[in-house]
């Protein structure tokens, strides 16, 4: 186990530039599950592939147990990495991909019998030992790949998006199996994903990352109940928080027939109200319905409203019996027992 710790770590590739991670700073405690999330070129993969050693530090430094390592060779990092694509090898029994990491490491034979033994049965792999990887399920095969990664023993397991490739069923129950299997190792952990649901499921912390800049790093409920800006305020969260922009009128801003208090000196703010925090009432913003997604007991309610700001696109979750039909006019306002979000309109941080 180990802590790990980015300084002002910068990549810019060649050919560019544009920073593909610009200064990251980031601390990860060790035994503690790091998730890096945000979009398409948000610098998560870079700084994965950085601490891993398949790509040049350029500026600042990656720590590993307080050593820096930014210059050191991949394999003298002391980590494991479980990719995409899984990357086994087909001609080679499910035994023989997981041992293969300790055979070029010079193992001695029966150790790595046994401790490829060890992790089958932690894994549930041990009636497919003897297969072949295209024998075997997607499900299957992510499993193969995270024990030929746990077989090494390493100090940090380091994840590229590894439930990507599986059906949405699967992920859910990959996701838990996951998240079970690093508790019960205790292993620092590093995973990587686009999907902000993976994040908030599996992350003790979350990294949101923009446009190769880090945006806030904290626990899956802080970053939900107090996102420093509209940019993670709309990420986290499916549906994602409604942002709307409004007129400040004397130190107040209306959002339907609800008033806030807003910063003096400004002449609009943005306004962030959760899909759950939206409610059907007798007065607050007009809204035309345009699609109801029933989800079982609850629904989603996507509506158009005209706002001072001009038309937006709100989302309500309410119960599903008291969906309301497609078309419908409804009122909508923020439920009294939710303090809707104040951005700046300008920058996007958090008031």
């Amino acid at each position: 186990m180990a802590e790990v710790r980015f300084e002002q770590a910068t990549r810019i590739y060649p050919g560019s530039d544009v920073p593909a991670l610009d200064a990251l700073d980031l601390e990860i405690g060790d035994g503690e599950l790091m998730v890096l999330v945000g979009p398409s070129g948000s610098g998560k993969t870079t700084a994965l592939r950085m601490l891993a050693g398949l790509e040049d530090v350029d500026a600042g430094a990656v720590y590993i147990d307080g050593r820096d390592v930014s210059d050191d060779a991949p394999k003298r990092r002391d980590v494991a990495m479980v990719f995409q694509n899984y990357a086994l090898y087909p001609y080679l029994s499910v035994a023989d991909n997981m041992a293969f990491p300790l055979r070029v490491a010079k193992v001695a034979k029966s150790e790595r019998r046994a401790r490829v033994r060890e992790v089958a049965e932690l894994l549930e792999l041990t009636p497919f030992l003897d297969r072949k990887p295209g024998q075997l399920s997607g499900g299957q095969r992510q499993r193969v790949a995270m024990g030929r990664a746990i077989v090494r023993q390493p100090r940090v397991f380091l994840m590229d998006e590894p439930l990507s490739n599986l059906d949405a069923k699967l992920r859910v129950q990959m996701r838990a199996d996951i998240a079970a299997l690093q508790s019960r190792l205790g292993v620092t952990t590093v995973y990587v994903t686009h999907d902000q649901a993976e994040a908030m499921t599996l992350g003790h912390r979350v990294a949101v990352l923009k446009d190769a800049r880090l945006q806030q790093c904290d626990s899956p409920r802080v970053l939900f109940d107090r996102p420093v800006n509209t940019f993670v305020a709309g990420f986290i969260g499916s549906p994602a928080m409604n942002l709307c922009t409004l007129p400040v009128t004397d130190g107040r801003v209306a959002f339907g027939s609800v008033t806030l208090d807003a910063t003096n000196g400004r002449d609009r703010v943005t306004v962030g109200v959760r899909p759950e925090a939206l409610e059907l009432a007798g007065e607050g913003v007009d809204a035309r319905v345009e699609v109801v997604e029933e989800l079982g007991l609850d629904a989603y309610v996507f509506c158009t409203a005209d706002l001072p700001g001009g038309s937006t696109r709100l989302v309500a979750r309410i119960g599903a019996r008291s969906a309301p039909a497609r078309g419908e006019r409804v009122r909508l306002r923020p439920s009294p027992e939710y303090e809707p979000h104040l951005f700046s309109a300008d920058s996007g941080d958090r008031l």
